[in-house]
């Protein structure tokens, strides 16, 4: 808009005259009367007493059998039921240590949520995309994450989708959402690697430099590497948010020790990683972690009672529920 409202002249009079903003804004007086005049109790009463009341289309939606449950559509591609709470039962899950595990990525530095969450167009040669082309939606139709945010399915393969995402399993310059699978040494997309390592029931593990996950605060920077099966991240350093809401999901947040790294203990990534907790977590406790042939202690970084609390219960969306349950 290119025009200085309070100087430039909006229109004209019936006898020609210039007109100007303030010359038909109301005063402050006549705004009042009108909310007076206007703004009654009676308009309220007659809205709310009406509130209840559909119209014909809403009257017309089928109810479901049970109306406190809610029926999902199983060839929807936008919502879909998540699950994180399929495998969940009211007792205590039994927490052993982290063995033989995979290392999934290995990070440098400043790795954002930007660099985890899935965001952005769908790219048409990505997992997601050939889960969207298998159920016959075409790139016009894509969409984007944000917009299919709802359906877990895809948003767990666009985690880790940055283009820009640097990871040294994969060689120094090479950039993309790929990783190497060790047990076949084949380069990969992550999720396909992820989803291989699953069905090995091989529990995985990051590697990360200083400032894992700065950035602003992003649900699914937590929720994406929950679902692709990481079960640790151990980190130079965490941004503060992203660390709580990796204890929220049940992931073990870890640093390597004052003036360690992933680098000083000469680890490649191809190592296999056993986790050792023991019987007794305690905030802020050193680890054990064996990877091959090395050994190194790291801090666990369950900073808080609460924070352990969420952890023996597979994570705060776990901790809630069985807390209503005994309510």
């Amino acid at each position: 808009m290119n025009i200085n409202l309070s100087t430039d002249v909006i229109g004209k009079a019936e006898d020609g005259s210039d007109v100007f903003l303030k010359d038909i804004w109301p005063t402050h007086e006549e705004i009042q009367e009108l909310v007076r005049e206007k703004v009654t109790a009676e308009v309220f009463s007659s809205v709310y007493s009406r509130i209840k009341q559909g119209n014909a289309r809403w009257d017309a939606l089928n109810i479901p059998t049970n109306p406190l449950q809610y029926t999902w559509d199983a060839k929807s591609t936008y919502i879909h039921n998540p699950p994180f709470f399929s495998a969940m039962e009211i007792g205590l899950p039994t927490h052993s240590d982290i063995k033989s595990a995979a290392c999934l990525l290995y990070f440098g530095d400043s790795v954002t949520t930007d660099h985890i969450s899935p965001a952005g167009d769908i790219a048409k040669t990505s997992p997601a995309a050939r889960f969207l082309n298998e159920r016959n939606i075409q790139k016009i139709d894509f969409n984007t994450y944000g917009a299919r945010r709802g359906n877990d399915l895809i948003m767990v393969r666009g985690t880790f989708a940055n283009t820009r995402l640097s990871n040294k399993i994969v060689g120094t310059g090479n950039t993309g959402p790929v990783t190497i699978h060790f047990p076949t040494s084949e380069q990969m997309s992550i999720f396909d690697a992820s989803a291989k390592y699953i069905e090995d029931g091989v529990p995985m593990v990051i590697l990360a430099g200083k400032e894992y996950g700065s950035g602003s605060s992003r649900d699914w920077a937590a929720k994406g590497p929950y679902m692709l099966g990481v079960k640790a991240v151990i980190a130079e350093s965490f941004e503060r948010i992203h660390r709580s809401n990796l204890c929220g999901m049940g992931i073990v947040p870890m640093c390597f020790l004052p003036g360690e790294s992933a680098a000083t203990h000469g680890l490649k990534g191809n190592e296999k990683f056993d986790i050792a907790f023991g019987a007794d977590l305690k905030p802020g406790m050193d680890v054990t972690v064996k990877a091959d042939d090395k050994t190194f202690k790291v801090t666990l970084r369950l900073d808080t009672a609460a924070e352990v609390a969420y952890y023996n219960n597979g994570g705060i969306l776990h901790y809630v529920l069985r807390n209503k349950l005994k309510e």
